[in-house]
């Protein structure tokens, strides 16, 4: 055995006063290694920095003090993704020296237009793998911290559009917001660039986040968090997202916890990826190029995207990193195995009626609704239209909302089925129908009577996020009783972060999710009686109603769901 001298305190003050002077200690950490408490000095060196000035593993950044909260934007955690690194694997930052400042966001990735404030113009910036970091100011030592994974159907969207102060300020956790490579420059699947790299498909999103992720492990602690208690969380796009690095080996000890919100847990095969590859490639024009892969690398970034519009493709299963179908993965329980919190809105899909018809001006008509229903199911189609006759809804709208919404829902209990044979598993349905709905959509109906008498049927898709953070710059007119929803959502998602289970004082308690009873989290704000200011007992409870509120025994008869 190897036996070693403890250093002296002079040595050791010396080496605090030195680390000191390069900013890898705080004064109060350096003051307690020298004086020679070690377990203050560990507490200190993990707590909120001192300074805004912090030094990551490539170089110092300097940070912004906000009310309750420090912020760290627009920061490296890869190298530009353009030019000859166009579909490549992420690659290290090139070290700087100095202090860069970490005060304005990065460039979002580029995409193309959407209906969300702030993306009216087509993005056409590559360099844009950055992320932020948000502390809030009584930051305990080690604090959890929490990796947020945008949606936007992995085609749109940024970190920044998440603003999570909120949050930070009641929960105490550190947090993350990231880009990552969208589109067909952040998925493109080709065998001509799997040659290249040697390995499978192009995730090169999925392997952004993964390097973000990496970052976060080596430089999260000059924040304050804790490198062993990482959270990764994901809404839509981002929380299928979450899904799929569950299901990948090299993912594997980046993360203690993980939240999907409204996402699913599916890639598509490698076959459909080289299908709608080659479609990619013809319409940018170099299917009959020597060299397809130099022949893409030169084409503008807005020439992709244009062709993207019409020839869209997909995150695929293939390659070390994602060998295994999450959906697969998740069955068979070949996942990395953390604690899982999940759930969903109570009407997914009256967000997508609304923007594919009524949006662009043109209601869903009864044809297209029958068209629909058979284009979708096939060989279920007449069960489905039997199940959903016109004649008991308002309007066709109506009738396709309530097909879409029982079956997605019955895929997402099929997920809460599935994860709970293999971890902790605390399912939910957000079930606030009176929410004023997230920023697009509210926008819109203070100007379009079309979006005012829309019936969405509840919640929707997004509707949710604003009771754990502001989204996309708004804040909405939540009543009392929806503040106090929004308190209690953000003390289950930090209880979540700290300890992998919601539960914590002054919250219903919520159990792990069992397939049996099918009982979960439904999230809802209290009514307030006018007269008394009480809330009744009915507010946020387990409920036992998700399968009879979406007809999921209809969708469980049907042999191909």
């Amino acid at each position: 055995m190897i036996r070693t001298r403890p250093f002296s305190r002079t040595a050791v003050a010396w080496a605090a006063a030195s680390m000191l002077g390069v900013g890898l200690l705080s004064p109060v950490a350096a003051q307690a290694l020298s004086t020679g408490s070690a377990p203050a000095a560990a507490a200190a060196a993990a707590a909120r920095p001192s300074s805004l000035v912090v030094r990551t593993d490539a170089g110092k950044v300097r940070g912004d003090s906000r009310t309750g909260y420090d912020e760290w934007l627009g920061i490296r955690y890869a190298a530009d993704p353009s030019g000859a690194d166009r579909w490549k694997a992420p690659q290290p930052v090139v070290d700087w020296s100095g202090v860069r400042n970490a005060t304005s966001f990065g460039n979002r990735c580029a995409q193309n237009t959407g209906w969300d404030p702030g993306y009216d113009k087509t993005i056409t910036s590559e360099d844009c793998l950055a992320l932020n970091v948000y502390v809030p100011h009584d930051a305990k030592a080690n604090a959890p911290v929490v990796v947020w994974i945008h949606g936007g159907g992995s085609t749109g969207g940024a970190g920044q559009d998440t603003d999570p102060q909120k949050f930070v300020q009641q929960t105490g956790a550190v947090v993350v917001t990231i880009n990552y490579r969208l589109g067909a420059l952040g998925f493109l699947n080709l065998p001509q660039l799997q040659a290249e790299s040697g390995d499978g498909p192009g995730n090169y999103g999925l392997l952004d986040q993964q390097a973000a992720l990496r970052w976060v492990h080596t430089n999260i602690a000059q924040f304050g968090g804790d490198a062993k208690n990482v959270t990764i969380a994901g809404q839509s796009a981002g929380g299928s997202a979450v899904c799929d690095e569950l299901a990948s080996p090299t993912a594997k000890g980046l993360f203690a916890h993980a939240v999907i919100v409204s996402g699913g847990c599916s890639l598509v095969s490698e076959a459909t990826a080289r299908t709608q590859g080659a479609a990619f490639v013809k319409t940018v024009g170099c299917d009959t190029a020597s060299d397809v892969p130099a022949c893409l690398r030169a084409k503008p970034a807005a020439a992709l995207l244009a062709a993207q519009k019409t020839s869209g493709v997909s995150p695929s299963v293939g390659g070390a990193a994602f060998p295994l179908n999450p959906g697969t993965a998740v069955q068979t329980g070949k996942i990395n195995r953390v604690p899982v919190l999940l759930g969903q809105t109570n009407s997914e899909r009256g967000l997508f009626t609304f923007q594919n018809y009524d949006y662009l001006g043109t209601p869903m008509t009864a044809a297209q609704y029958e068209q629909q229903v058979r284009s979708t199911y096939g060989t279920d189609a007449g069960k489905v239209l039997a199940e959903y006759p016109l004649g008991a809804y308002k309007s066709p709208d109506d009738a396709w909302t309530a097909v879409q919404n029982g079956s997605t829902s019955y895929t997402r209990q099929q997920l809460f089925t599935s994860l709970s044979k293999w971890v902790p598993s605390y399912a939910y349905e957000f079930a606030e129908s009176d929410t004023p709905h997230f920023a697009s959509v509210y926008l819109l109906q203070q100007k379009s009577q079309t979006a005012r008498d829309f019936s969405f049927g509840g919640a929707v898709h997004v509707d949710d996020l604003g009771y754990i953070w502001e989204y996309l710059g708004q804040t909405l007119p939540y009543d009392d009783d929806q503040l106090e929803l929004s308190h209690q959502m953000i003390s289950y998602w930090g209880q979540f972060a700290a300890s992998g289970n919601p539960n914590g004082p002054r919250t219903p308690n919520w159990p792990t999710y069992d397939p049996k009873s099918g009982a979960l989290m439904s999230l809802k704000a209290c009514d307030s009686d006018p007269a008394t200011n009480q809330a009744p007992a009915a507010c946020s409870k387990v409920s036992t109603g998700f399968a009879a509120e979406h007809d999921l025994a209809f969708w469980a008869s049907l042999p191909t769901t």
